[in-house]
């Protein structure tokens, strides 16, 4: 059993010019491609987004990878319009197999510093994976396996989304509203966001009382 932190990746990107290139689609719906300048997207964008004219955002996106529990991942696939998603299938994977370290890992809780209930949760996890290890001698196949997994169990997934969609789906899940082991780890990406592209992603509002150290791990893709 491995008790592990989720964490984010993302694609290496860079910000102006995702919007240069927002800037120039936009400017052929008024055939205006003489009035880009070094920074005349800033305006133009800003305009856009405070009339409600999001569709332009579509013409780009962003790439994360996430380690995250099963009910994080259930929650974000809701979003399908301008999102896609490739998701660790426990149907496939085996974790009783040396590929998978012979063990299952779960996703530490937000509540780890609650030593009573943390130690009900980790006894209870590795309950499971007694059993789900049980089964396996059995020769049981890795989809009827799955049907032991909790919710705590760790996947990895990639989610891909056009620049509009990550505003919506920042939008509803870094609020106080949403699950808070969807804010812990997409609030570190809306930071970023705000950082690389303030004239879009600036208004987004989040949870601004979510413990910072309690924040998910951001780094860019390796490999």
């Amino acid at each position: 059993m491995q008790v592990v932190k989720p964490k984010i990746e993302y694609e290496k990107f860079d910000g102006v010019k995702i919007m240069k290139n927002i800037e120039r689609a936009c400017r052929t719906c008024y055939r205006s491609e003489g009035s880009i300048t070094e920074d005349s997207y800033k305006k133009l964008l800003t305009n856009c987004i405070t009339r409600g004219h999001e569709s332009v955002l579509e013409h780009e996106k962003i790439t994360v990878r996430l380690t995250c529990d099963i009910g994080v991942y259930k929650d974000l696939t809701r979003h399908r319009a301008g999102a896609s998603f490739s998701i660790e299938s426990t149907r496939y994977c085996n974790y009783s197999k040396d590929k998978y370290t012979n063990s299952i890992k779960f996703i530490e809780p937000l509540y780890s510093d609650d030593k009573e209930k943390y130690a009900i949760w980790k006894k209870t996890m590795q309950h499971i994976e007694d059993g789900y290890m049980e089964m396996a001698k059995l020769d049981a196949a890795a989809d009827e396996l799955r049907m032991m997994l909790p919710h705590s169990t760790a996947a990895e997934v990639t989610m891909t989304c056009n620049i509009r969609e990550w505003k919506h789906v920042l939008t509803l899940r870094c609020s106080k509203h949403a699950h808070p082991a969807i804010r812990q780890l997409l609030i570190p990406f809306l930071l970023l966001l705000k950082e690389k592209m303030p004239e879009i992603f600036d208004s987004v509002p989040y949870d601004e009382d979510f413990p910072k150290e309690k924040l998910a791990k951001i780094s860019v893709i390796r490999g």
